[in-house]
C-alpha cells in the first residue's frame, strides 16, 4: 500500500482530549492560552475536543491519563508542565505509560524551534507515543510550542490514529 493509500484509510476525523496541566492556570492567575490555541487548531481540522485542566501533580496526571485512556478518545494532548523546574512533572507521570515512543517528535519540536527561538528551544521537553491504542502527545505550554506541536500533530493525526488502534 502507498503512503497516500495508506493515509486515505486513515479516519477523517478523531476525538482528543486536550489536557492543560498549570498550577497558575488552574488557579485562575493565567489564561490557558496554549490549551485554547490547541482547541481551535484541532476543531478547525474538524476534530472533536474535549479539554481538562489539572495541576502540576503527578498523581493527577497519571490518573487522568489512564482514565482517558480506557474512555473514547483517540488522542491525548498534554500542554504544559514540561519544564525543567521541579514542579514539571508530566513527562515523568506519562512516560511510564507509554508502549511505543516516537522519540522523532520530540527531536524535531526541538529543531523547528531552535530555527525560531534559538537555544531556549533545547529546554523544551516534549513527548510522544503510542498506549494501550491511544496516540499520546506531550507538549510544553508556551504558545509558540503549541503552535510548532501543531505543524507537527495535524498533518498525520488520523493516519497515526489508525496506527494507534492497529
Amino acid at each position: 500500500m502507498s503512503f497516500r493509500e495508506h493515509r486515505a484509510a486513515a479516519p477523517a476525523r478523531v476525538k482528543v482530549a486536550v489536557v492543560t496541566i498549570s498550577d497558575k492556570r488552574v488557579e485562575g492567575q493565567e489564561e490557558d492560552v496554549s490549551g485554547k490555541m490547541l482547541e481551535e487548531g484541532l476543531m478547525r481540522e474538524g476534530h472533536t475536543v474535549v479539554r481538562h485542566l489539572l495541576p502540576n501533580d503527578g498523581k493527577k496526571i497519571e490518573t487522568l491519563i489512564r482514565e482517558l485512556m480506557r474512555g473514547d478518545v483517540d488522542v491525548i494532548v498534554t500542554v504544559g508542565g514540561t519544564g525543567i523546574s521541579s514542579r514539571d512533572v508530566t513527562i515523568e507521570s506519562i512516560r511510564p505509560l507509554i508502549q511505543k515512543e516516537l522519540p522523532g517528535f520530540g527531536e524535531m519540536l526541538r529543531h523547528l524551534g531552535y530555527q525560531k527561538i534559538g537555544t531556549p528551544a533545547l529546554l523544551s521537553r516534549a513527548l510522544a507515543g503510542f498506549a494501550e491504542g491511544k496516540l499520546i502527545f506531550c507538549l510544553p505550554g508556551a504558545p509558540g510550542a503549541v503552535a510548532v506541536g501543531l505543524e507537527l500533530i495535524l498533518p498525520d493525526l488520523a493516519h497515526l490514529v489508525r496506527h494507534a488502534r492497529e
